[in-house]
């Protein structure tokens, strides 16, 4: 029995496939830890020689940016071929090529907003893993507010002088590039006076200092911003209008930060934790209990990732990026904040441990993962901002008098 002649998507697959076998190399194909991502930048640093080739044999094609046009580094594909792309990803357990703010968050918003100029001097770098960006939201006294922030950028001929401070600036102790939100005119209502910035993190006048979380870790820095002059011509977007740019930004964040589910690297699985710490009773989980909340855990996890898709496959379909993504960053922070609650549980005395040879390495990740998700209802837009979000402009309530 013979088939007839493959069409356009099937050639795509068998052509991808054959070219994911002969360029993501074997050590490419295993679970990847958190020290071991490539995020790229000016300073690059890669775990491993295979790393930097899947970095760069990913990126060739524009793969890292897939959807991103061809004219400014970008793969070009359409929605059907990106999603092929992914599932023969997925097929091979390979693992990301790239890390990255700016493709994940603001090169989206430089395609949409950014003159040609930025566009052609940005989105290249971002796909090669050139640039390693960070984003200048937060400040002491405008988190969940943010539109109240107060780092201002004043005009000086053809430059603004930017003073102020950020903070839980994520990785910006690395970062060469900040997109930083500054108020450019406080007479007016504080959404209106907003501006966005494209600049470089040498500029004098910038200090960083990380902060150390609970954790133990230190992605997140406060930037103080002192004198730092920044060329007009890097301003994102129209003057005062920089609260779209930062809206769009924060909706392309949630997403994102739902779809990777925190990262989290590789780890203990549930299922097998369980089983070992508690064993099998006729081939079931011996503890009811925690047999009972894995069940549902896994079921919500499952309806997550279905959820994900169907939102995916809308914004293929030509719908934007909208105010669901807030309704996915509530589901995703109390999705792995109640994983890695669980997974804790599960390993009993193990899950206690902080440091040394008296615990396995990957129960006192397990241990730090899970004091690390307590930030996961905050970062991106807390769940109760989001709350009030979905509540106003997905199900459209009134404010309450």
């Amino acid at each position: 029995m013979h088939g007839g002649p493959m069409t356009d998507i099937e050639t795509f697959r068998t052509e991808t496939r054959s070219w994911l076998e002969a360029h993501c190399p074997p050590s490419m194909r295993t679970p990847m830890a958190e020290s071991e991502a490539v995020w790229g930048g000016r300073n690059a640093h890669f775990p491993s020689p295979d790393s930097k080739f899947w970095l760069e044999a990913m990126a060739s094609k524009g793969w890292t940016a897939p959807m991103w046009p061809k004219a400014y580094g970008g793969g070009g594909l359409d929605g059907e071929q990106n999603r092929v792309l992914q599932e023969e990803l997925a097929r091979i357990k390979a693992r990301p090529a790239l890390m990255s703010f700016g493709i994940w968050m603001f090169g989206p918003v430089i395609l949409e907003f950014g003159t040609e100029e930025q566009k052609q001097a940005y989105l290249p770098d971002m796909v090669h893993g050139r640039s390693w960006w960070c984003q200048g939201y937060s400040e002491p006294g405008a988190g969940s507010d943010l539109a109240g922030l107060q780092t201002k950028a004043i005009s000086d001929g053809d430059h603004y002088i930017v003073e102020g401070q950020k903070i839980w600036t994520s990785y910006a102790h690395y970062a060469d590039m900040m997109l930083c939100l500054v108020r450019t005119d406080p007479r007016v209502p504080k959404h209106e006076g907003i501006s966005v910035l494209l600049f470089d993190m040498k500029t004098p006048g910038i200090d960083v200092r990380p902060i150390k979380l609970i954790s133990g870790l230190s992605p997140f820095c406060e930037t103080f911003l002192n004198g730092v002059r920044v060329p007009k011509t890097q301003m994102l977007g129209p003057k005062n209008k920089g609260w779209d740019v930062a809206k769009r930004i924060l909706q392309y964040e949630r997403t994102n930060i739902s779809a990777s589910g925190f990262g989290g690297g590789a780890g203990l699985d549930l299922v097998e934790a369980a089983k070992e710490s508690f064993g099998l009773d006729n081939g079931t989980l011996a503890n009811k209990d925690l047999r009972s909340r894995i069940t549902k855990q896994r079921m919500y996890e499952r309806a997550f990732h279905l959820t994900m898709r169907r939102a995916q496959e809308e914004a293929k379909a030509g719908s934007e990026v909208s105010h669901y993504a807030s309704v996915l960053k509530i589901a995703a922070a109390k999705l792995n904040q109640d994983k890695t609650e669980l997974l804790v549980e599960t390993l009993g005395m193990d899950g206690l441990g902080w440091a040394g040879d008296a615990y396995r390495p990957e129960a006192l990740k397990a241990t730090r993962d899970w004091l690390r998700a307590k930030g996961n209802s905050i970062e991106g837009g807390t769940s109760e901002v989001n709350l009030n979000i979905v509540a106003k402009r997905v199900l459209g309530l009134h404010d309450h008098q």
